[in-house]
């Protein structure tokens, strides 16, 4: 089941009032490994066992202006580092998640910014940040949602770490127009047990020169996310979206899905076209 929440209504002090996650971040499934593993193996299994491996996949294309990028940028830093995140993280079955970034613009646009990292308490979350921070900023041209899909599934088999979920996490200010079909992208993705949230980005009017879509929202809820527990959380101010990014890694972390959803959740067709981004392109290019 896919749900779309507006960041206004899925506050983080309202939702940890005081600090406290326990309200959302209760223990998920145990892992718990075969009777018949030898236990060395086995201790060696759990060691590697983590509450949910992470994929931050993160739009740069050129209807991102620099100011968005930066804060982008900052806002999973800063999320990462919160204290609200490190509780969360804590409350987990096993207190320790695995979490890659890259960065994504066209089908064969795609720049992994952070590899594989334990994030397991401060030290280590302080060191991921750091990663993100030094990193120049970059822009690319065309919006692959499909390719950036496409890219993030097999970094899970790359992973040394074992994950009780396996998450997607797409932010983007557009449509995909470029590559496949998101949605052959998405299913691909749901076959093999992987959820994908979404962070469309909506901070600015849309326009014919960026190509974007007044309904974002709703397109990245029917066509791009999917998975049991998936959500979007909309980001429609600028002022919102750091505070929407660390929601949702917070939501992310600890299994959960914010409580007020403010739209119903998505029809079994479409209420946008899925191929709306390669119509526009199509139109305004003829390709």
């Amino acid at each position: 089941m896919r749900l779309l929440f507006s960041i206004g209504a899925v506050l983080v002090a309202g939702m940890f009032a005081g600090g406290d996650v326990a309200g959302i971040a209760a223990p998920g499934p145990k892992f718990e490994p075969p009777k018949n593993e030898p236990r060395r193996f086995a201790a060696d299994r759990d060691t590697q066992t983590v509450d949910v491996e992470l994929i931050l996949a993160v739009d740069v294309s050129y209807s991102m202006d620099m100011d968005e990028l930066a804060i982008q940028r900052e806002g999973y830093a800063q999320a990462i580092q919160s204290k609200e995140f490190l509780q969360a993280l804590k409350l987990g079955p096993n207190g320790r998640i695995a979490v890659t970034y890259f960065e994504w613009a066209a089908s064969s646009d795609q720049k992994i910014i952070i590899p594989w990292r334990l994030v397991d308490g401060p030290e280590t979350a302080d060191a991921v940040a750091a990663e993100i921070m030094k990193t120049p900023i970059r822009r690319a041209s065309r919006t692959s949602i499909s390719g950036a899909i496409t890219f993030a599934m097999p970094l899970f088999d790359e992973d040394p770490y074992r994950g009780l979920r396996r998450v997607i996490d797409i932010s983007g200010d557009g449509p995909n127009n470029n590559g496949g079909p998101v949605t052959v992208a998405r299913d691909a993705a749901l076959e093999k047990g992987i959820v994908i949230n979404g962070l469309p980005i909506m901070v600015k009017e849309p326009s014919y020169s960026t190509m974007d879509i007044d309904n974002l929202d709703l397109y990245y809820e029917d066509c791009v996310t999917g998975g049991p527990g998936s959500f979007v959380i909309t980001i429609k101010d600028r002022d919102k979206f750091k505070e929407a990014i660390r929601t949702k890694l917070l939501m992310e972390v600890a299994g959960r899905t914010p409580d007020r959803p403010v739209m119903r959740v998505a029809d079994k067709e479409p209420r946008v076209n899925c191929l709306i981004g390669e119509k526009i392109w199509s139109d305004r290019w003829g390709r």
